[in-house]
């Protein structure tokens, strides 16, 4: 006797079979056309930005001539490219738009060191559609170092020095999900000043009383899970957050004391991102503020802003 689950369950698989027989040609072919233009202009590199990609043949046989890094939220997929690509990167599981997708993904691919100035890059990204399954429709080509779309500085080789890179892309991760999932559905405007924290101290006073003062380091490091939700806690509390560069967490609630005052400095943008243009300008930390207001999340180096990645629009 056939019951109503069964009619949509089967129904259900009907539909999935029609999205992989709709899809899969397109994404062959954007990924088949990516793949020559990178051999015709001599790319470095070909950035890919998925999460649902069933068929890795393709990714196999381009793999053997080009250089492919594969960014992705899912870890299933991940295990799956994992050994076919040069590098695998877990980017944050929050929509972003095609761009901000290439733009995390590079700026967690310079601070790893598996890109810098000089290469070229072929980016392809695109949007999940019915529901899973990526429809990879966006092709971009990139000279970092010059692309200023992309990237709103071209003073990229110290982005992340003395950091570990994967502090950098901890932090990073945990703002632009605070940045697009808000907090108990609020939106919040943050800031995080990561490394030359003792010149940071320097160069402003405590607001509150520390909440991190007197824990042990190992309860204080931003790689530890159950303590990014203790940091998604105190976002709402004004004030930075300032990291150390091993990812030790030293205090929040923190106001920076130095405003920078530039005539080339984007009007519009408020106190946060003019405090962490000034701390930046005077110290060797790396600054990651999230916009109150849009849910943009902007990158600071040297007192200028290296990227911004805009909240995807729901």
């Amino acid at each position: 006797m056939t019951t109503k689950k069964d009619v949509k369950d089967k129904g259900k698989r009907e539909i999935e079979t029609y999205k992989k027989e709709a899809e899969e040609p397109l994404n062959k072919v954007i990924i088949e056309s990516a793949g020559n233009i990178a051999a015709r202009i001599n790319a470095s590199t070909i950035l890919l930005c998925a999460d649902m990609i069933d068929n890795f043949d393709i990714l196999r046989d381009i793999s053997k001539s080009q250089n492919i890094i594969f960014a992705t939220r899912d870890e299933d997929t991940s295990k799956k490219a994992s050994g076919i690509v040069k590098k695998v990167l877990i980017v944050p599981n929050v929509n972003l738009t095609r761009v901000g997708q290439i733009k995390i993904a590079i700026v967690m691919a310079l601070s790893a060191g598996i890109v810098g100035r000089g290469d070229k890059l072929v980016c392809i990204s695109g949007i999940p559609r019915f529901g899973s399954l990526d429809n990879l429709d966006n092709i971009m080509v990139l000279d970092i170092g010059k692309e200023f779309e992309v990237l709103t500085s071209n003073n990229i080789l110290d982005i992340t020095v003395k950091l570990k890179p994967e502090v950098f892309e901890t932090v990073l991760n945990l703002a632009v999900e605070l940045a697009n999932q808000g907090r108990e559905g609020k939106a919040v405007g943050a800031m995080f000043v990561i490394g030359d924290e003792d010149k940071v101290l320097q160069f402003s006073r405590q607001m509150i009383i520390n909440p991190f003062k007197g824990y042990p380091e190992k309860e204080r490091n931003v790689m530890d899970p159950d303590l990014r939700e203790t940091i998604r806690e105190f976002s709402v509390i004004d004030g930075a957050f300032i990291i150390r560069e091993d990812g030790i967490v030293v205090s929040a609630g923190r106001h920076l004391n130095v405003a920078l005052e530039k005539e080339d400095f984007p009007r519009g943008l408020g106190s946060r991102h003019i405090a962490a243009a000034g701390i930046t300008s005077v110290t060797d930390a790396t600054a990651i503020v999230i916009s109150e207001s849009t849910g943009t999340v902007r990158i600071f180096k040297n007192g200028m802003i290296f990227m911004e990645i805009e909240k995807s629009p729901k």
